[in-house]
């Protein structure tokens, strides 16, 4: 059905890049149509891509070259420029399709409005699901800029579809689906008072969890390469612990990482979010290559 691509995620070969054996599909979604300030994110799957073929595939962690699971990078899906709702509609058909057909899907965004159609999907999929966000805004307002599906929006129209955790989150619009879902959210102060406040929000989740991360969740000491960046975000341990802990107590069905806009001179947030997006597949996997 894919073909396979030679530059792919991981500068993986053949045998483990296969379409047709591999467990997962690293989907990337070039997609910006609705940003409001810093534009480029259209350029971030390709960055991540390009970062990650320099990675080392020995995850330190599970003691296990992760990539055995096989990895399979699909072409760039074309951008649908009618509407984001339109768009969401074609992401959400491809991603139906790719988890029937047994695939664990790791978008590379584009911007978060994308993650509307991926959740749709999974929830289509996986019954019971549940929705982790690592992100520094709400994005819960329920109307932006004359779209319902703009990234502003996209935690409400997730919101519709599952519960979800917010952590991360340190800028608040004052809307009334924040007030809705006020208890939802972790702030980084929060994780930091209170060291098992991440594990006790979890515990209330559904067994299946789908994971969405707006790199601007992180600090931009560490991630710079965003188009909306807020002082006070997690950090790269924080990031890992919350990704580890969520692998070892529930079932990671799939993941997207958003919103990385590169800038030249600051590749190492591109390597950031690349390395990022495999400690989510070893996270994914880790009970299975026990």
């Amino acid at each position: 059905m894919y073909r396979n691509i030679p530059y792919n995620f991981l500068a993986l070969p053949e045998e483990l890049s296969s379409y047709d054996s591999a467990r997962v599909a690293v989907l990337p979604i070039p997609y910006d149509l609705t940003l409001s300030y810093g534009a480029g994110s259209r350029n971030g799957p390709q960055a991540i891509i390009n970062a990650s073929r320099q990675l080392e595939t020995y995850d330190d962690d599970s003691g296990r070259d992760v990539t055995e699971i096989g990895i399979a990078t699909l072409p760039e899906m074309e951008q649908v420029t009618a509407s984001p709702e339109a768009m969401n509609e074609v992401i959400r058909v491809a991603c139906v399709e790719l988890c029937r057909a047994g695939k664990f899907v790791l978008t590379l965004g584009g911007e978060h409005s994308i993650t509307a159609g991926l959740v749709k999907a999974h929830a289509k999929i996986h019954e019971n699901l549940s929705v982790i966000q690592i992100d520094a805004h709400s994005d819960l307002r329920d109307n932006y800029q004359g779209s319902k599906y703009s990234h502003a929006c996209v935690m409400s129209r997730v919101s519709e579809l599952a519960p979800f955790i917010g952590i991360g989150v340190r800028s608040f619009s004052g809307s009334e689906n924040e007030k809705k879902h006020a208890s939802n959210f972790i702030r980084p102060k929060d994780l930091r008072k209170n060291a098992n406040i991440y594990e006790k929000q979890l515990a209330n989740l559904s067994e299946n969890v789908y994971i969405t991360i707006d790199l601007d969740g992180l600090d931009p000491s560490i991630m710079p390469s965003v188009g909306t960046p807020e002082p006070g975000g997690l950090t790269w341990d924080e990031v890992m612990r919350i990704v580890e802990i969520t692998g070892e107590n529930k079932r990671i069905v799939g993941a997207d990482i958003v919103e990385l806009s590169p800038r030249p001179g600051l590749e190492f947030a591109d390597f950031t979010a690349a390395k990022l997006a495999y400690k989510v597949i070893a996270a994914a996997f880790k009970k299975e290559l026990a």
